[in-house]
């Protein structure tokens, strides 16, 4: 089969198409012939040689796929046939790509495969770092960095959904409008804004529930001035630095929360558990049509490296995605 790895041996970034076996199934495992694949940060991350696959990982990029269900390994023969998206450790660059059965979701007539492809990986990671472990609750107001990226795409979307507030912080004002337009309750541009003083002022000097930061760095301490007593600060990642300022005192008198999480690393027991959850609350709003990825661009395989760049660039909405069947 073809597939896309980095770095390469010698060090270098680019993504080069390989010739590799197909990959055979164990217990619990399907073989997927892959229509598509999304792409992510941390794709970009492994290219670049700063985040290399878990244990037991191949070294093919892609973290979220979807496709048909071709072979199945004991316990999970239900699936052959079937067309599903699935949540990978890695391998989704590839025509075909093995997934745990508990991470696949069957893939509903109101999607396209294309668009399945996009839904695992944010959908997961919104879930469980905005629902779960930043209890964000009917009613309540929250803060999400980047809200055209995947993730505050569908930030934006469950917010909908499930009756949240979502102020969102953009690069310009056209991805504000963007935002706004998907159903943010507010869209700052962190560029011209101080979003901190335009959260205070949006909550009436109250603050947001929660804030789900992918940031980091100087970001943290006006991410806590932005939450409101009780607050919980989530964090997924830390695009600009892994340390930031925090006052003790202030987190003791707000009763201040601050947590994160990252989703690769987690076992497949974990990722299960997480994907029958979403299949009881919130892929029902999925087969219903009511619950679709945000689509920015679709590249062929054989041209990942434009979609690398498209995404490094910070210039699209929405998820990128891969077409590996054409």
């Amino acid at each position: 089969m073809k597939a896309i790895v980095a770095p390469q041996p010698d060090g270098a970034e680019e993504l080069a198409v390989v010739e590799r076996p197909v990959p055979r199934v164990g217990a619990g495992e399907v073989l997927i012939q892959v229509a598509a694949a999304g792409v992510n940060r941390p794709d970009i991350l492994q290219r670049r040689g700063l985040y290399p696959p878990p244990p037991g990982a191949p070294d093919i990029l892609g973290l979220e796929i979807a496709g048909t269900v071709v072979e199945a390994g004991e316990g999970a023969g239900d699936l052959i046939g079937k067309k599903v998206c699935a949540l990978v450790a890695g391998g989704g660059y590839a025509e075909y790509c093995v997934a745990p059965a508990g991470t696949c979701f069957v893939v509903p007539e109101a999607l396209s495969l294309a668009e399945a492809a996009a839904m695992p990986e944010t959908l997961f990671t919104v879930w469980v770092n905005l629902f779960e472990r930043g209890y964000a609750a009917e009613g309540d107001t929250v803060l999400v960095h980047g809200g055209t990226s995947g993730i505050g795409t569908m930030a934006i979307a469950l917010g909908k959904l499930f009756n949240l507030k979502v102020i969102v912080t953009c690069g310009s004002d056209e991805k504000c409008a963007r935002a706004l337009e998907l159903g943010a309750a507010a869209a700052i541009n962190y560029r011209t804004q101080d979003f901190a003083a335009e959260v205070k002022s949006f909550t009436g000097g109250r603050g947001v529930a929660v804030v789900l930061d992918m940031v980091g760095g100087d970001y943290l301490p006006r991410n806590l001035a932005s939450l409101s007593e009780e607050g919980r600060h989530v964090s997924i990642a830390f695009q600009r630095g892994a340390k930031g300022e925090v006052l003790l005192p202030d987190v003791m008198r707000r009763r201040l929360t601050l947590t994160g999480s990252t989703l690769r690393p987690r076992s497949v027991e974990f990722k299960t558990m997480v994907a029958d959850e979403i299949t009881r609350t919130v892929w029902p709003y999925v087969e219903g049509g009511r619950l679709k990825p945000v689509i920015d661009s679709i590249f062929p395989l054989d041209r990942a490296a434009e979609a690398h760049a498209r995404m490094e660039a910070g210039d699209h909405v929405g998820k990128i995605v891969l077409d590996v069947a054409n």
